[in-house]
Protein backbone atom coordinates (compact mmCIF):
# COMPACT_ATOMS: atom_id res chain seq x y z
CA UNK A 1 0.00 0.00 0.00
CA UNK A 2 1.39 3.40 -0.99
CA UNK A 3 2.11 5.63 1.96
CA UNK A 4 0.57 9.10 1.68
CA UNK A 5 2.30 12.33 2.65
CA UNK A 6 0.81 15.80 2.65
CA UNK A 7 2.32 17.80 -0.22
CA UNK A 8 1.64 20.62 -2.68
CA UNK A 9 4.43 19.59 -5.02
CA UNK A 10 3.32 17.99 -8.29
CA UNK A 11 6.40 18.42 -10.42
CA UNK A 12 4.52 20.99 -12.50
CA UNK A 13 3.78 24.68 -12.11
CA UNK A 14 0.99 25.17 -9.57
CA UNK A 15 -1.70 27.09 -11.42
CA UNK A 16 -5.42 27.73 -11.00
CA UNK A 17 -7.97 28.41 -13.71
CA UNK A 18 -9.69 31.30 -11.99
CA UNK A 19 -12.50 31.67 -14.55
CA UNK A 20 -13.42 28.00 -14.35
CA UNK A 21 -13.22 27.83 -10.55
CA UNK A 22 -15.31 31.01 -10.27
CA UNK A 23 -17.99 29.38 -12.44
CA UNK A 24 -18.08 26.33 -10.13
CA UNK A 25 -17.99 28.26 -6.85
CA UNK A 26 -20.37 31.06 -7.82
CA UNK A 27 -22.84 29.24 -10.04
CA UNK A 28 -22.04 30.63 -13.49
CA UNK A 29 -24.05 28.79 -16.14
CA UNK A 30 -22.06 26.45 -18.37
CA UNK A 31 -23.56 28.14 -21.42
CA UNK A 32 -21.86 31.40 -20.47
CA UNK A 33 -18.35 29.95 -20.25
CA UNK A 34 -15.83 30.87 -22.94
CA UNK A 35 -13.51 27.90 -22.38
CA UNK A 36 -13.06 24.61 -20.52
CA UNK A 37 -10.03 23.62 -18.44
CA UNK A 38 -8.81 20.30 -19.86
CA UNK A 39 -5.19 19.61 -20.72
CA UNK A 40 -5.33 16.62 -23.08
CA UNK A 41 -7.41 13.67 -24.32
CA UNK A 42 -6.78 11.80 -21.07
CA UNK A 43 -8.51 14.65 -19.20
CA UNK A 44 -11.24 14.61 -21.83
CA UNK A 45 -11.93 10.90 -21.28
CA UNK A 46 -12.19 11.46 -17.52
CA UNK A 47 -14.47 14.45 -18.09
CA UNK A 48 -16.71 12.35 -20.36
CA UNK A 49 -16.82 9.50 -17.85
CA UNK A 50 -17.96 11.76 -15.01
CA UNK A 51 -20.45 13.42 -17.36
CA UNK A 52 -21.95 9.98 -17.96
CA UNK A 53 -20.26 8.54 -21.04
CA UNK A 54 -17.85 5.63 -20.66
CA UNK A 55 -15.64 5.61 -23.75
CA UNK A 56 -14.85 1.92 -23.19
CA UNK A 57 -18.47 1.07 -24.00
CA UNK A 58 -18.74 0.18 -27.73
CA UNK A 59 -21.86 2.31 -28.35
CA UNK A 60 -20.53 5.51 -26.77
CA UNK A 61 -18.37 6.91 -29.61
CA UNK A 62 -21.22 6.58 -32.09
CA UNK A 63 -23.63 8.28 -29.68
CA UNK A 64 -21.26 11.22 -29.25
CA UNK A 65 -20.68 11.50 -33.00
CA UNK A 66 -24.43 11.64 -33.67
CA UNK A 67 -24.88 14.38 -31.07
CA UNK A 68 -21.93 16.32 -32.52
CA UNK A 69 -23.36 16.14 -36.05
CA UNK A 70 -26.80 17.21 -34.84
CA UNK A 71 -25.29 20.13 -32.92
CA UNK A 72 -23.38 21.37 -35.97
CA UNK A 73 -26.48 21.03 -38.16
CA UNK A 74 -28.56 22.93 -35.58
CA UNK A 75 -26.04 25.78 -35.41
CA UNK A 76 -25.85 26.08 -39.18
CA UNK A 77 -29.63 25.99 -39.58
CA UNK A 78 -30.61 28.18 -36.62
CA UNK A 79 -27.76 30.63 -36.03
CA UNK A 80 -25.90 31.06 -39.33
CA UNK A 81 -26.72 32.31 -42.80
CA UNK A 82 -26.10 29.74 -45.59
CA UNK A 83 -22.96 31.57 -46.70
CA UNK A 84 -21.58 31.35 -43.14
CA UNK A 85 -21.75 27.55 -42.83
CA UNK A 86 -18.11 27.09 -43.85
CA UNK A 87 -16.92 29.35 -41.02
CA UNK A 88 -16.97 26.37 -38.63
CA UNK A 89 -13.43 24.90 -38.77
CA UNK A 90 -13.36 21.42 -40.37
CA UNK A 91 -11.79 19.82 -37.29
CA UNK A 92 -14.78 21.11 -35.24
CA UNK A 93 -17.43 20.41 -37.86
CA UNK A 94 -16.23 16.82 -38.38
CA UNK A 95 -13.67 15.76 -35.76
CA UNK A 96 -12.06 12.32 -35.92
CA UNK A 97 -12.80 11.96 -32.19
CA UNK A 98 -15.62 14.02 -30.61
CA UNK A 99 -13.61 14.15 -27.36
CA UNK A 100 -11.11 16.32 -29.20
CA UNK A 101 -13.71 19.10 -29.00
CA UNK A 102 -13.19 19.19 -25.24
CA UNK A 103 -9.47 19.75 -25.75
CA UNK A 104 -10.05 22.39 -28.43
CA UNK A 105 -12.46 24.18 -26.07
CA UNK A 106 -9.66 24.42 -23.49
CA UNK A 107 -6.88 25.77 -25.70
CA UNK A 108 -6.11 29.46 -25.86
CA UNK A 109 -3.74 31.25 -28.18
CA UNK A 110 -3.90 33.33 -31.33
CA UNK A 111 -3.87 30.30 -33.63
CA UNK A 112 -6.44 28.31 -31.64
CA UNK A 113 -8.90 30.98 -30.44
CA UNK A 114 -11.37 30.57 -33.33
CA UNK A 115 -11.27 26.80 -32.96
CA UNK A 116 -11.79 27.12 -29.19
CA UNK A 117 -14.82 29.39 -29.63
CA UNK A 118 -16.45 27.13 -32.23
CA UNK A 119 -15.74 24.00 -30.14
CA UNK A 120 -17.39 25.68 -27.14
CA UNK A 121 -20.45 26.55 -29.22
CA UNK A 122 -20.85 22.98 -30.50
CA UNK A 123 -20.37 21.51 -27.01
CA UNK A 124 -23.02 23.81 -25.55
CA UNK A 125 -25.55 22.56 -28.09
CA UNK A 126 -24.48 18.94 -27.54
CA UNK A 127 -25.12 19.45 -23.82
CA UNK A 128 -28.72 20.40 -24.65
CA UNK A 129 -29.09 17.38 -26.95
CA UNK A 130 -27.90 15.03 -24.20
CA UNK A 131 -30.46 16.56 -21.84
CA UNK A 132 -33.28 15.93 -24.30
CA UNK A 133 -32.16 12.37 -25.06
CA UNK A 134 -31.86 11.45 -21.38
CA UNK A 135 -34.95 13.16 -19.99
CA UNK A 136 -37.22 10.43 -18.61
CA UNK A 137 -40.31 12.62 -18.86
CA UNK A 138 -39.79 13.01 -22.58
CA UNK A 139 -39.45 9.24 -22.92
CA UNK A 140 -42.93 8.82 -21.40
CA UNK A 141 -44.40 11.68 -23.40
CA UNK A 142 -47.22 9.72 -25.07
CA UNK A 143 -48.57 8.61 -21.67
CA UNK A 144 -48.20 12.14 -20.30
CA UNK A 145 -50.07 13.69 -23.21
CA UNK A 146 -52.93 11.18 -22.98
CA UNK A 147 -53.42 11.80 -19.24
CA UNK A 148 -53.12 15.59 -19.38
CA UNK A 149 -55.54 16.02 -22.26
CA UNK A 150 -57.80 13.28 -20.95
CA UNK A 151 -58.46 15.48 -17.92
CA UNK A 152 -58.84 18.65 -19.96
CA UNK A 153 -61.30 16.97 -22.33
CA UNK A 154 -63.65 16.51 -19.37
CA UNK A 155 -64.20 20.29 -19.13
CA UNK A 156 -63.54 21.49 -22.68
CA UNK A 157 -66.53 20.38 -24.71
CA UNK A 158 -67.19 20.67 -28.42
CA UNK A 159 -70.45 21.21 -30.29
CA UNK A 160 -69.71 21.29 -34.00
CA UNK A 161 -67.05 23.94 -34.50
CA UNK A 162 -67.82 25.65 -31.20
CA UNK A 163 -65.82 24.89 -28.05
CA UNK A 164 -67.08 25.50 -24.52
CA UNK A 165 -65.49 25.42 -21.10
CA UNK A 166 -67.92 23.79 -18.69
CA UNK A 167 -67.83 22.19 -15.26
CA UNK A 168 -71.47 21.13 -15.51
CA UNK A 169 -72.56 24.46 -14.00
CA UNK A 170 -71.25 27.40 -16.03
CA UNK A 171 -70.77 26.92 -19.77
CA UNK A 172 -68.49 29.56 -21.29
CA UNK A 173 -68.14 29.86 -25.09
CA UNK A 174 -64.57 29.95 -26.39
CA UNK A 175 -63.54 32.12 -29.32
CA UNK A 176 -60.38 30.05 -29.79
CA UNK A 177 -59.09 26.84 -28.26
CA UNK A 178 -55.45 26.15 -29.05
CA UNK A 179 -53.79 22.94 -27.93
CA UNK A 180 -50.02 22.52 -27.84
CA UNK A 181 -49.46 18.79 -28.17
CA UNK A 182 -45.67 18.84 -28.14
CA UNK A 183 -42.72 21.09 -28.80
CA UNK A 184 -40.51 19.93 -31.65
CA UNK A 185 -36.99 18.78 -30.86
CA UNK A 186 -35.35 21.93 -32.26
CA UNK A 187 -37.85 24.10 -30.39
CA UNK A 188 -37.02 22.36 -27.09
CA UNK A 189 -33.31 22.74 -27.79
CA UNK A 190 -33.69 26.43 -28.58
CA UNK A 191 -35.67 26.99 -25.38
CA UNK A 192 -33.01 25.28 -23.29
CA UNK A 193 -30.20 27.29 -24.82
CA UNK A 194 -31.80 30.66 -24.13
CA UNK A 195 -32.83 29.96 -20.52
CA UNK A 196 -30.74 31.58 -17.82
CA UNK A 197 -30.59 28.33 -15.87
CA UNK A 198 -29.63 26.41 -19.05
CA UNK A 199 -30.50 22.77 -18.29
CA UNK A 200 -31.15 23.09 -14.56
CA UNK A 201 -34.75 24.07 -15.24
CA UNK A 202 -37.43 22.09 -17.02
CA UNK A 203 -39.28 23.18 -20.12
CA UNK A 204 -42.81 23.84 -18.90
CA UNK A 205 -44.64 24.28 -22.16
CA UNK A 206 -44.16 20.89 -23.81
CA UNK A 207 -47.93 20.64 -23.40
CA UNK A 208 -50.45 23.39 -22.90
CA UNK A 209 -53.72 25.02 -23.85
CA UNK A 210 -54.74 28.55 -24.69
CA UNK A 211 -58.35 29.50 -23.94
CA UNK A 212 -59.54 32.70 -25.59
CA UNK A 213 -62.81 34.35 -24.52
CA UNK A 214 -64.56 37.47 -25.72
CA UNK A 215 -63.95 39.40 -22.49
CA UNK A 216 -61.61 39.59 -19.52
CA UNK A 217 -64.49 39.00 -17.15
CA UNK A 218 -65.10 35.63 -18.84
CA UNK A 219 -61.43 34.79 -18.15
CA UNK A 220 -62.19 35.38 -14.47
CA UNK A 221 -65.21 33.05 -14.69
CA UNK A 222 -63.07 30.51 -16.59
CA UNK A 223 -60.54 30.52 -13.76
CA UNK A 224 -63.40 29.84 -11.35
CA UNK A 225 -64.65 27.01 -13.59
CA UNK A 226 -61.21 25.37 -13.74
CA UNK A 227 -60.90 25.72 -9.96
CA UNK A 228 -64.33 24.15 -9.38
CA UNK A 229 -63.35 21.24 -11.63
CA UNK A 230 -60.12 20.89 -9.61
CA UNK A 231 -57.92 21.24 -12.67
CA UNK A 232 -56.43 24.33 -11.06
CA UNK A 233 -55.97 24.46 -7.32
CA UNK A 234 -53.64 26.03 -4.81
CA UNK A 235 -51.89 22.68 -4.33
CA UNK A 236 -51.26 21.85 -8.00
CA UNK A 237 -50.24 25.27 -9.31
CA UNK A 238 -46.58 26.25 -9.53
CA UNK A 239 -46.88 29.61 -7.78
CA UNK A 240 -43.46 30.80 -8.94
CA UNK A 241 -44.48 30.38 -12.57
CA UNK A 242 -47.90 32.04 -12.36
CA UNK A 243 -48.01 35.13 -14.57
CA UNK A 244 -51.01 37.47 -14.55
CA UNK A 245 -50.76 40.44 -16.88
CA UNK A 246 -54.48 40.40 -17.70
CA UNK A 247 -56.63 40.96 -14.62
CA UNK A 248 -56.48 43.32 -11.66
CA UNK A 249 -58.29 40.99 -9.26
CA UNK A 250 -59.23 43.74 -6.79
CA UNK A 251 -60.83 45.81 -9.54
CA UNK A 252 -62.46 42.71 -11.02
CA UNK A 253 -63.96 41.87 -7.64
CA UNK A 254 -65.48 45.34 -7.41
CA UNK A 255 -67.04 45.12 -10.89
CA UNK A 256 -68.22 41.53 -10.41
CA UNK A 257 -69.94 42.26 -7.09
CA UNK A 258 -71.72 45.25 -8.67
CA UNK A 259 -73.19 43.13 -11.49
CA UNK A 260 -73.48 39.69 -9.87
CA UNK A 261 -77.28 39.81 -9.52
CA UNK A 262 -77.65 40.73 -13.20
CA UNK A 263 -75.39 37.85 -14.21
CA UNK A 264 -77.31 35.38 -12.06
CA UNK A 265 -80.68 36.40 -13.50
CA UNK A 266 -79.68 36.56 -17.15
CA UNK A 267 -81.84 34.22 -19.23
CA UNK A 268 -79.64 34.39 -22.33
CA UNK A 269 -75.85 34.46 -22.34
CA UNK A 270 -75.09 38.05 -21.15
CA UNK A 271 -72.29 38.93 -23.57
CA UNK A 272 -73.20 42.62 -23.76
CA UNK A 273 -73.24 42.87 -19.97
CA UNK A 274 -69.84 41.19 -19.84
CA UNK A 275 -68.51 43.70 -22.38
CA UNK A 276 -69.88 46.54 -20.27
CA UNK A 277 -68.18 45.05 -17.22
CA UNK A 278 -64.92 44.94 -19.16
CA UNK A 279 -65.24 48.68 -19.90
CA UNK A 280 -65.82 49.43 -16.23
CA UNK A 281 -62.90 47.19 -15.29
CA UNK A 282 -60.57 48.97 -17.74
CA UNK A 283 -61.49 52.33 -16.19
CA UNK A 284 -60.41 51.39 -12.66
CA UNK A 285 -57.85 48.57 -13.10
CA UNK A 286 -54.16 48.98 -12.37
CA UNK A 287 -51.76 47.61 -15.02
CA UNK A 288 -50.66 44.07 -14.25
CA UNK A 289 -46.96 43.89 -15.01
CA UNK A 290 -45.67 40.78 -13.25
CA UNK A 291 -43.84 39.05 -16.07
CA UNK A 292 -40.36 37.62 -15.62
CA UNK A 293 -39.99 36.39 -19.20
CA UNK A 294 -37.55 38.76 -20.93
CA UNK A 295 -38.81 37.70 -24.35
CA UNK A 296 -42.47 38.64 -23.81
CA UNK A 297 -43.36 41.71 -25.86
CA UNK A 298 -45.10 44.81 -24.61
CA UNK A 299 -48.86 44.54 -24.92
CA UNK A 300 -48.97 40.79 -24.30
CA UNK A 301 -51.67 40.14 -21.70
CA UNK A 302 -52.78 36.81 -20.29
CA UNK A 303 -53.22 34.74 -17.17
CA UNK A 304 -50.65 31.98 -17.44
CA UNK A 305 -50.83 29.15 -14.93
CA UNK A 306 -48.41 26.22 -14.73
CA UNK A 307 -50.31 23.18 -13.47
CA UNK A 308 -48.62 20.22 -11.80
CA UNK A 309 -50.24 16.84 -12.57
CA UNK A 310 -49.25 13.43 -11.26
CA UNK A 311 -48.64 11.05 -14.16
CA UNK A 312 -48.83 7.25 -13.89
CA UNK A 313 -47.10 5.14 -16.53
CA UNK A 314 -47.34 1.43 -17.25
CA UNK A 315 -46.18 -1.14 -14.73
CA UNK A 316 -42.62 -2.30 -14.75
CA UNK A 317 -41.81 -5.94 -14.12
CA UNK A 318 -39.43 -5.74 -11.17
CA UNK A 319 -39.98 -9.29 -9.93
CA UNK A 320 -42.80 -11.71 -9.10
CA UNK A 321 -44.19 -9.60 -6.26
CA UNK A 322 -42.81 -6.20 -7.14
CA UNK A 323 -44.89 -4.80 -10.01
CA UNK A 324 -45.43 -1.09 -9.48
CA UNK A 325 -46.57 2.04 -11.26
CA UNK A 326 -43.99 4.65 -12.08
CA UNK A 327 -45.42 8.00 -11.01
CA UNK A 328 -44.04 11.51 -11.28
CA UNK A 329 -45.27 15.09 -11.51
CA UNK A 330 -45.43 16.80 -14.89
CA UNK A 331 -46.09 20.49 -15.37
CA UNK A 332 -48.06 21.97 -18.25
CA UNK A 333 -49.34 25.45 -19.07
CA UNK A 334 -52.79 26.98 -19.21
CA UNK A 335 -53.19 30.40 -20.75
CA UNK A 336 -56.35 32.52 -20.54
CA UNK A 337 -56.83 35.54 -22.82
CA UNK A 338 -59.57 37.89 -23.95
CA UNK A 339 -60.20 38.63 -27.61
CA UNK A 340 -58.41 42.01 -27.64
CA UNK A 341 -55.28 40.54 -26.06
CA UNK A 342 -55.37 37.63 -28.48
CA UNK A 343 -55.59 39.93 -31.50
CA UNK A 344 -52.59 41.92 -30.24
CA UNK A 345 -50.65 38.67 -29.96
CA UNK A 346 -51.01 38.01 -33.69
CA UNK A 347 -48.77 40.88 -34.82
CA UNK A 348 -46.26 43.43 -33.58
CA UNK A 349 -44.05 43.08 -30.48
CA UNK A 350 -46.62 40.89 -28.68
CA UNK A 351 -46.80 38.33 -31.49
CA UNK A 352 -45.49 34.80 -31.22
CA UNK A 353 -43.26 35.36 -34.24
CA UNK A 354 -41.57 38.33 -32.57
CA UNK A 355 -41.30 36.33 -29.34
CA UNK A 356 -39.52 33.46 -31.13
CA UNK A 357 -37.17 35.92 -32.85
CA UNK A 358 -36.17 37.36 -29.45
CA UNK A 359 -35.63 33.83 -28.13
CA UNK A 360 -33.46 32.96 -31.12
CA UNK A 361 -31.34 36.08 -30.72
CA UNK A 362 -30.77 35.33 -27.03
CA UNK A 363 -29.85 31.70 -27.68
CA UNK A 364 -27.46 32.66 -30.50
CA UNK A 365 -25.71 35.22 -28.31
CA UNK A 366 -25.34 32.76 -25.43
CA UNK A 367 -24.14 29.84 -27.55
CA UNK A 368 -21.64 31.89 -29.56
CA UNK A 369 -20.62 34.43 -26.93
CA UNK A 370 -19.83 38.00 -27.86
CA UNK A 371 -16.24 37.16 -28.78
CA UNK A 372 -17.29 34.65 -31.45
CA UNK A 373 -20.07 36.96 -32.68
CA UNK A 374 -17.47 39.67 -33.28
CA UNK A 375 -15.23 37.14 -35.05
CA UNK A 376 -18.08 36.07 -37.34
CA UNK A 377 -18.86 39.68 -38.25
CA UNK A 378 -15.23 40.21 -39.29
CA UNK A 379 -15.18 37.29 -41.73
CA UNK A 380 -15.75 37.96 -45.45
CA UNK A 381 -18.18 35.03 -45.66
CA UNK A 382 -20.41 36.72 -43.09
CA UNK A 383 -21.43 39.48 -45.49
Amino acid sequence: MTELHASLGSGEKLSLNWTYLNAIANGVSAIDLEALALRNLHDARQFAREYGFDMDQPATPGLLQRAQREAVAFIRCSFLEPQQAALIPPEVAAPDDPLQLLVYASQRGQLSDARRMWACAVLKVMHGIFYIDNNLKLRHFHAIRAQVFGTLDEVIRRDGDQYYLSDGDLCLPLLHYDRKDNKGRNSILLKLLQKAAYLAADIYDHLGVRLVFATRCECLLALRTLQRAHLVSVTNVDAERTRNTLLDLEAAKQVFCKHRAQLEHSKAYPLELLRQMDEELAAIAQPQTRCDNPHSGSGFNSIQVTVRKMIHVQQLDAGPDMDYDVSFFFEYEMQLMDEASYQRSLSGPASHEAYKKRQLDTARTRVFGRELLRWIEQQPAAH
